[in-house]
């Protein structure tokens, strides 16, 4: 029964780090502006990311090591320097989008504008991170997240065809602004294989203090549980291309993604949809914060843990606390947070090899892993994902910056 609750809660927390600021501009303005031709990026990074989690897990339950204590173990301060200034910059780009989501969801909801509340969303992140323990941050928040379920019920509601939804499984060459698809599609997939998910899920294994007995709920829980965020990003972007692009709005302003869950829901579904998006933004920012404040301290051998009290690891908890103040004042800047989620979703895919080659190498290495080591699947998919992701960001970035 333990293994169970553990799988389930586990699935939960999927939607925390899952479906989050990222994962909702991209499939929204995917289905409102190519309909249900994208739902292809969306498969392939959840595919991406469950192999990904599941070692990160197993990697954390046999060797006791996080993902990058284990880097800077095994390839030294050089590599781990690289891997750790590009881990800084996106997660602060990914965190000031966050608490730009919770800010535009007050937004929507007081009128006031998001530059005002990005200060007290970014304080209340902070405290629940300095009074919170990580049971809170793991399953509270989000169990919360739940309320994302409306999107699948909107999906449902809104009959979208079949032989649509199976065609956008498949790859497709856009037929028109190239650019704009390949650009989408990358954002996406950044959203789905974004780094601080895995980082944040094996520092998890270690403080829940994971052995070999958890290979097989870990494998559940990474299977099931993105999938099932797979599924709610996939719903996203079926209301989205039924609701926006039969006429043509590109769900480029937060007042018009507010507008995604009345058409099935009525106005019941502008209340659920600002929940949604101010609750999984949460989940996700205070991901995002830990997992910045994980790396510095695991790969620098200070004192870490949310379960430790800030004065006894006064390091870790002064960086989650830097994160935060500067994600919050970027916000204030008054950057918009769509176009910043969606800019740093697509940077995310274009860094992925950086992550990735040195985690499939500790993966393979039989000092780390033992007879847990990857099959040829695991390690192909990865590489191949990751390469493409990286290699349709590299042009498609510029391309659609070129072309405003």
């Amino acid at each position: 029964m333990s293994k169970l609750l553990k799988i389930a809660l586990g699935i939960f927390t999927s939607i925390g780090g899952f479906l989050e600021i990222g994962a909702i501009a991209t499939t929204a303005q995917a289905g409102a502006a190519f309909g249900l031709r994208l739902i292809w990026a969306v498969v392939l990074g959840t595919i991406c990311v469950i192999f990904l989690v599941e070692m990160s897990g197993r990697l954390a339950a046999v060797s006791h090591h996080t993902i990058k204590d284990a880097l800077r173990e095994r390839f030294g301060p050089r590599v781990f320097a690289l891997t750790l200034v590009s881990d800084v910059l996106i997660n602060l780009l990914v965190l000031a989008a966050e608490i730009g989501g919770m800010s535009l969801a007050l937004q929507l909801v007081t009128g006031i504008s998001f530059r005002w509340w990005a200060i007290p969303v970014g304080f209340l992140t902070w405290l629940l991170l300095w009074k919170g323990t990580f049971g809170l941050i793991e399953k509270g928040v989000s169990l919360l997240g739940m309320v994302a379920v409306a999107f699948v019920i909107g999906a449902w509601k809104l009959h979208p065809p079949l032989d649509d939804l199976f065609a956008g499984v498949l790859p497709s060459m856009p037929s028109d602004r190239p650019a704009l698809y390949w650009f989408t599609a990358v954002s996406i997939l950044g959203a789905a294989i974004s780094p601080y998910l895995f980082y944040f899920y094996s520092a998890g294994a270690i403080e829940d203090h994971w052995d070999e007995g958890d290979i097989g709920a870990n494998r559940a829980v990474a299977t099931v549980g993105m999938s099932f965020g797979g599924v709610l990003a996939t719903a996203v972007l079926v209301v989205a291309a039924m609701v926006f692009y039969p006429v043509g709005i590109e769900a480029e302003r937060g007042e018009q993604l507010a507008l995604l869950l009345t058409s099935p829901l009525g106005r019941l579904g502008f209340y659920l949809f600002v929940a949604t998006l101010f609750i999984c933004c949460l989940g996700a920012a205070l991901e995002l914060a830990l997992s910045t404040a994980y790396c510095f301290a695991q790969g620098l051998g200070w004192n870490w843990g949310e379960n430790v009290r800030p004065r006894d690891a006064a390091r870790f908890s002064l960086i989650y606390t830097v994160m935060i103040v500067a994600a919050s004042l970027l916000m204030v800047s008054g950057i918009d947070p769509l176009q910043l989620t969606l800019f740093s979703m697509a940077l995310t895919s274009l860094i992925l090899p950086v992550v990735t080659i040195p985690f499939l190498i500790l993966m393979n290495d039989a000092d780390y892993v033992g007879e847990h080591g990857n099959g040829w699947i695991s390690n192909i998919a990865v590489i191949v994902i990751s390469l493409l992701a990286s290699v349709v960001a590299l042009v498609a970035i510029p391309l659609q910056l070129l072309a405003g």
